[in-house]
């Protein structure tokens, strides 16, 4: 039987647009400074591979591009190259906080949702895979876009603070392309100039930190891997 996890919490996210003049400075603060996340190689970075659900009317593209302040999204997400541990996670946005919960599912659970046979889920022990399938069948959602990336991330535990770049993000085709291992590039949607950064903290981010990032980020953004990449 699956144990959930405990309650998740809304937290803030603010999202940046980076050059590399800028990214080579933060970082060596950071290094200084942040714990680095256990889960990096020995390159400091690991891979996420994405697949995002959607319906036929675009209905998460839409809210995202028109910034309506009550949404939601799914998504499967594995990390590097291993699909034995794959994750389904639901994203909301509520008045400019975010939310995110997560709940493991089974490689076979995932190739029966890619392959049209997703009716019986609805009766899934697990309550997050049981809404998807639930409104796969009531909002026709449906898996849209492959999305992958490198990921850089460092941790501060006053405020439960993460910060990460988010390099070299390109898209599949095809949901199909969601788990190989030489998932389809056909399209990169940053430049090697270019990062992604975002800033997640709880209630308060600490003074430290905020310090530390502020010379470097001069406009938050409304950045969406998602969007970006159903954009080509």
């Amino acid at each position: 039987m699956y144990k959930p996890r405990p309650a998740p919490k809304y937290r803030h996210e603010h999202k940046y647009e980076i050059s590399a003049a800028n990214y080579y400075p933060l970082r060596q603060k950071l290094r200084a400074a942040l714990s680095s996340d256990p889960n990096s190689d020995e390159t400091g970075r690991y891979m996420i591979t994405s697949l995002y659900f959607d319906n036929c009317f675009d209905k998460a593209l839409a809210e995202k591009v028109s910034g309506v302040s009550q949404r939601e999204k799914f998504r499967f997400r594995y990390y590097g190259t291993d699909t034995r541990l794959i994750f389904l996670e639901k994203k909301q946005k509520v008045n400019g906080l975010c939310l995110k919960t997560s709940e493991p599912v089974s490689l076979e659970q995932v190739e029966e949702i890619l392959s049209g046979r997703w009716q019986h889920l609805t009766a899934a022990d697990h309550p997050l895979l049981a809404e998807l399938a639930f409104k796969m069948n009531t909002q026709l959602l449906r898996p849209r876009t492959v999305v992958r990336y490198w990921r850089e991330a460092y941790i501060y535990r006053a405020g439960n603070v993460r910060i990460t770049f988010d390099s070299n993000i390109t898209t599949g085709l095809r949901p199909e392309n969601f788990l190989e291992r030489e998932c389809p590039v056909p399209a990169e949607m940053t430049t090697p100039d270019s990062l992604i950064l975002e800033v997640k903290y709880d209630e308060f981010m600490p003074d430290m930190v905020r310090k530390l990032i502020a010379p470097h980020c001069t406009r938050v953004q409304a950045f969406s891997k998602y969007a970006q990449c159903r954009a080509f």
